[in-house]
């Protein structure tokens, strides 16, 4: 495969804007939809201070609900309402993957499967990659590989962190290699290095994605999830992801300098494990919007993901509901480059 001049900046690096389609499923939220939008409303708000605000809406009748919701919050020039239906609200995962080659914005157009085909109907989703970039006036470039942005994390420096469970998931990519997913991964975001983690977490619907595990904070920081309850589900694949991280190096020799954080406390509903997880959360220009699920834990991991971002205000918001839609923050975001 050629080589490119595709380049994926890391997402602490500056922004142009940040976009989300905009939540309105019932069913990936039953009874939690409103206490979805409202955070997600809080989000947006503690954003818009400091970068334009995207937001994919269904029609033009959604559109005016969805801008009453900011009527007075944010400023009127960094909120975009754009009519791009979609089946759900994962942004993260069907919506483009922004990237530079040289000094041109291009949107990345990879196929969407519904992590799998776990949830028909797709075609929106999948539609909506190519409806954002010609929003934003950039240039698409397909690439014919199914691959969810909540799979991949880049430090911008030439290394992208992913899991075996989700890229090499014959639900995915049957036909390819390992050999040739690196060479989509290094070709399209301008890496040299694919470092593998293992499994992901209980409760996960999307195999392992990789913003629910381990999330760069600099070029060769990490912030992983741990479980310290040997009795726990989690407890077994977080240790080996994080023993493996401590074996990697990236390509000038430097090991990683690797944060723990502890998991939240199990959060249930109807007997199933909800994939809550401090590591969802989203850097802004200026913000870093951090999921707290009301236990224990919340202080300590937010206090830790503070510490790796001191020139951030740091936002905690509370994401039991969100979360039952077995996802938060980082899923519902995609940041677009400066």
């Amino acid at each position: 495969m050629p080589r490119s001049n595709f380049h994926m900046p890391a997402e602490w690096q500056p922004h142009r804007g940040t976009w989300f389609s905009w939540p309105h499923n019932p069913e990936t939220w039953p009874g939690y939809l409103e206490g979805t939008e409202h955070a997600l409303t809080e989000a947006v708000v503690a954003l818009a201070d400091s970068e334009c605000v995207h937001i994919n809406v269904l029609d033009d009748a959604h559109r005016t609900y969805v801008a009453r919701r900011f009527a007075g919050k944010v400023p009127s020039e960094n909120l975009r309402l754009h009519v791009i239906p979609t089946n759900d609200a994962w942004c993260r995962d069907h919506g483009s993957i922004f990237v530079l080659d040289g000094a041109e914005l291009v949107g990345l157009d990879f196929r969407f499967n519904a992590w799998g085909g776990k949830y028909p109907p797709f075609d929106l989703d999948d539609a909506a990659s190519a409806r954002m970039n010609e929003a934003l006036g950039v240039r698409t470039e397909r690439v014919e590989m199914i691959l969810e942005g909540g799979s991949i994390e880049v430090n911008g420096a030439g290394s992208v962190l992913t899991t075996e469970q989700c890229l090499l998931n014959p639900n995915r990519n049957p036909d390819m290699s390992r050999k040739e997913v690196e060479a989509v991964l290094r070709r399209y975001l301008g890496v040299e290095q694919v470092l593998w983690l293992g499994d992901g977490i209980d409760g996960d619907d999307t195999d392992g994605h990789i913003d629910d595990l381990t999330r760069f904070v600099a070029r060769d920081r990490v912030v992983t999830m741990v479980e310290p309850d040997r009795n726990d589900v989690n407890h077994a694949p977080l240790a080996e992801n994080t023993e493996r991280l401590r074996g990697m190096r990236l390509p000038d020799g430097a090991p990683l300098d690797v944060v723990e954080i502890t998991m939240p406390a199990p959060l249930m509903r109807e007997g199933r494990r909800l994939p809550a997880s401090y590591a969802n959360f989203y850097i802004g220009n200026d913000v870093v919007l951090v999921p707290v699920f009301a236990c224990p834990q919340d202080s300590a991991a937010v206090d830790a993901i503070a510490s790796c971002f001191p020139a951030r205000r740091v936002v905690a918001i509370d994401c039991r509901a969100v979360v039952v839609g077995l996802g938060t923050f980082h899923c519902l975001s995609q940041q677009v480059p400066a």
